[in-house]
């Protein structure tokens, strides 16, 4: 595809960085893939550190590049303040000051930084919308009960989003049995099938894990994902399905999740 934008990707953990290379390279256009050093990322990418940041954007911008994507989790770095060049260093109280206000101030300071030297921050769905299902079931059939509880985990995220905690949740019988914090979905999960003998009728509702974004969140950056990691989980935490929020979620490696949860009898929901 000529004159296609030049693209860079800001690769993190997970499966994500390796679709969108592979997305943009059918596309036409190979990516520059950067990662921060030391992050264990499945891609070849370029390491770069954030107390460099401004030269690197400076690079960016002198080689043509016009757009950025982030894909994957990205941890937050230990930083060396002796490595720090003048001009990245004083946006350090900007980074600083919307930490404060959790991940998604911080995650939108840095879009602004970007922004600030003229590169485009696009969202992974921009770039592979196959990997953000519309509504619809995509395996098994949720019940009433199920269709029940993923409503009641919805209003809890959508009550909870304001406070910056997490983006899912597990329901039972209409009791929130897990919350998704720091340590992630698979920490919420494990904490779920530990507790599952906690359902007020041990043979009612088997429960539903539910994920979407927070409200208000910039959803170029940090959307949530399932994959067939979540399916396995979740079965093992006893659970009936997994439902999301349509077109907020990124299903990655979309046969295969669906051939896992068919396997384990979990249903698949995009719910609207």
């Amino acid at each position: 595809m000529s004159g296609a934008p030049k693209t860079a990707v800001l690769a993190g953990e997970g499966a994500l960085p390796g679709l969108i290379v592979r997305a943009l390279g059918d596309a036409g256009t190979a990516p520059l893939v950067l990662a921060l050093e030391g992050m264990p990322v499945a891609v070849p990418a370029e390491g770069f550190r954030l107390e460099q940041l401004v030269p690197l954007l400076d690079r960016l911008v002198d080689q043509g590049f016009a757009r950025v994507v982030f894909a994957g989790a990205i941890r937050r770095p230990r930083l060396d303040p002796e490595r720090f060049d003048a001009r990245t260093a004083s946006l350090v109280p900007r980074i600083l000051t919307a930490m404060q206000h959790g991940d998604d101030g911080a995650l939108r300071e840095v879009i602004a930084i970007f922004e600030e030297w003229g590169l485009e921050v696009v969202g992974v769905d921009e770039v592979c919308p196959a990997l953000v299902p519309d509504e619809g079931v995509l395996a098994g059939e949720p019940l009433t009960a199920d269709r029940a509880d993923a409503a009641r985990a919805a209003a809890i995220l959508s009550a909870t989003g304001a406070l910056d905690i997490g983006q899912g949740c597990v329901v039972v019988q209409g009791l929130c049995l897990a919350f998704e914090t720091l340590p992630g979905t698979e920490a919420m999960l494990d904490f779920a099938a530990l507790h599952q003998g906690l359902r007020p009728r041990p043979e009612g509702a088997r429960g539903v894990l539910f994920k979407a974004p927070k409200p208000g969140q910039d959803r170029r950056i940090d959307l949530p994902a399932i994959g067939p990691d979540t399916v396995a989980q979740a079965a093992r935490a006893g659970l009936a399905g997994i439902a999301w929020q349509a077109g907020g979620v990124l299903l990655l490696d979309r046969e295969a999740t669906i051939a896992a949860a068919q396997s384990a009898g979990v249903f698949l929901w995009a719910r609207a």
